[in-house]
This record gives C-alpha cells, sequence and structure tokens, in this order.
C-alpha cells in the first residue's frame, strides 16, 4: 500500500472515531435530558392538581373560621384573626402536611408501579386508555366535580345519599361534561381542566372542612374542650383566671375563662359555666394561671351555672 493510500486510510479512521467519540457526547446528555424532562414533567403533573386544591382549600379555610367564631357570637377580627393571623398560626400545620403529604405521595406512585407490574403493564394501559378516550376523560372527571358538591349543599342543607349521588350525576352530567370534552381538544384545555378540577377539589374539601369546624366548635361550647381539628387551623383553646388590675383581686369568683382573643384593647372571653361571651378591657384585666388545652374529668359539660339560674 502506497505512504499516500495509508494516511489515507489512517485520516478516515481518526474522523470516524471523532465523529462517534462526538456522537456519544452528544446523546449522553440527550439521555440525561430526557430523565430529567420526565422528573420535572412528573412534578409539574403532581403540581399542577395539588396546587389548585391546596389554594382554594385556604381560601374556604377563612369561612371556616369565620363558622367557628359565629358559635361564641363574635366574627373573627373581633378576636383579632385576620388573614395573617391565620396564616401564622397555620405553618405548623402547613409543615406537617408536608412532612406527611411527600411520603405519602411517594407511596402512592410506588403503589401504582408496583400494581402495573404486578398486572403485567394491564393497569398502565386502562389508565392510558381512558385518558386517550376523551369522553370516558371527561365523564370521570364531571362526575368528580359534581361529587365536590356535596360539602357546599350539605353547608345549607341536610341532604341523605340518595338525594346527594343524583344531584351529583345530574350536575356532573349536565353541566360538566360537554365542557370537559371540549376541553381535552388541545394541550391547554387539558391543562384547564386539571385546574378546574383541582380547584373544585379543594372547595368541596373546604365546606367538608367548614361542616366539622362548626360541629368542632359547638362542641368547645358545650364541653369546654378543643378537639384537634380545631387546633390544626389556629384556634387555641386557652383558659385563665381574671384578676382587676388595680388590686389584683379575683373577677367572677376566680372562675375559668376562655380566651377568645383580643383587639381594639379588649379582651373576648367565653364563660363556659355561664355560656356566655363577653368583652373587658385590657388595661383593667390581668390573666394569670393560664392554660393551653386543660383536661377535663370524664362528663363534663358546660352551663352549671346556667342552668341554676334557668331553674
Amino acid at each position: 500500500m502506497s505512504p499516500l493510500r495509508s494516511g489515507v486510510v489512517i485520516d478516515q479512521g481518526i474522523v470516524a472515531e471523532q465523529n462517534s467519540n462526538s456522537a456519544a457526547a452528544v446523546s449522553s446528555p440527550a439521555e440525561e435530558d430526557g430523565e430529567r424532562g420526565s422528573v420535572i414533567a412528573l412534578l409539574e403533573r403532581v403540581a399542577s392538581v395539588v396546587l389548585p386544591i391546596g389554594v382554594a382549600l385556604y381560601a374556604v379555610l377563612y369561612l371556616g373560621v369565620e363558622e367557628i367564631y359565629s358559635t361564641f357570637g363574635i366574627n373573627p377580627q373581633q378576636a383579632g384573626i385576620d388573614q395573617s393571623v391565620l396564616f401564622s398560626r397555620l405553618m405548623s400545620t402547613l409543615i406537617l402536611v408536608l412532612l406527611l403529604g411527600i411520603p405519602t405521595l411517594g407511596l402512592v406512585i410506588g403503589l401504582g408501579w408496583l400494581i402495573d407490574k404486578i398486572s403485567f403493564g394491564t393497569a398502565g394501559r386502562v389508565v392510558r386508555g381512558i385518558r386517550e378516550r376523551p369522553w370516558v376523560a371527561a365523564l370521570f372527571a364531571a362526575l368528580w366535580c359534581g361529587a365536590t358538591y356535596w360539602g357546599f349543599y350539605n353547608f345549607f342543607a341536610d341532604l341523605d345519599l340518595t338525594v346527594m349521588v343524583v344531584t351529583a350525576v345530574g350536575l356532573g352530567v349536565l353541566t360538566f361534561l360537554i365542557p370537559f370534552r371540549l376541553l381535552r381538544r388541545k394541550p391547554v384545555g387539558r391543562a384547564g381542566l386539571k385546574v378546574i378540577v383541582g380547584g373544585l377539589t379543594g372547595l368541596g374539601l373546604g365546606f367538608l372542612l367548614i361542616l366539622n369546624l362548626a360541629s368542632a366548635a359547638v362542641e368547645v361550647q358545650e364541653t369546654g374542650q378543643a378537639n384537634l381539628l380545631l387546633s390544626t387551623v389556629g384556634f387555641q383553646d386557652q383558659w385563665t383566671v381574671l384578676t382587676n388590675a388595680e388590686d389584683d383581686k379575683p373577677l367572677y369568683d376566680g372562675r375559668w375563662m376562655m380566651l377568645l382573643g383580643e383587639s381594639d384593647g379588649t379582651y373576648i372571653f367565653y364563660d363556659c359555666d355561664k355560656l356566655e361571651t363577653f368583652r373587658r378591657p385590657m388595661e383593667t384585666t390581668n390573666l394569670t394561671q393560664l392554660q393551653l388545652d386543660p383536661e377535663r374529668e370524664s362528663g363534663f359539660a358546660c352551663g352549671a351555672l346556667a342552668n341554676q339560674e334557668a331553674s
């Protein structure tokens, strides 16, 4: 072989090797971008569902707080509770939700993966088949959104299960099915569908929360003890003995009063024995022997003095 011919062969080999190295260098970042893209896509899907639920639930939460304090005949502003105070009291609850929610989400994803593996991919194909059929996916979303109105209707009237099921199905089919089917024609519409479903889910959970908060507030009024649900939304089960600021003598026979809040230079108290809510100026009132979440003996109920006065 001539030197010229051998040199050409060597040069071609070097160029081929460089091209292969370049291709490997290009494909490797592409694979990494694909992996990162899949993770980001998963996070985006989760966020597109969780974020609307959280925003809607927080928006309705203040209505629940109003229901709590309306049980005692006041509004949250009179107890010094506004949006900033409510958010600061909810910080510990939000941290707890994150600590519990992230492992729960991971467990659900892992369980879904396991079910798909056990069924040899059948579960995944069923889910993909439902998502690829616009009418089926729209029907599921419509029925779900109709069911989210259960808490809203029960907030105004007590409905039995049969009436609620008929209402939810009728509402979902008549009002949501066709719009949801039209939204699934384009990616933007599908993204909007997720926001609508997530928002209605958060509102539905919020009204269920309001119903439970109102029931828990009535329980506090009757038993003088708050449950865990009220604590998670920032309600403080705090009790104190009042004394006169001038001579430090006990007021109201030294009985324990629930401190509902303070605003505009006044304290708001609930008298468990007389089932009354009253106000006292802060400059003439001292708070002593403060207790948070006191233990009550079994069978304790408020209204002992109110019953005596009534009899």
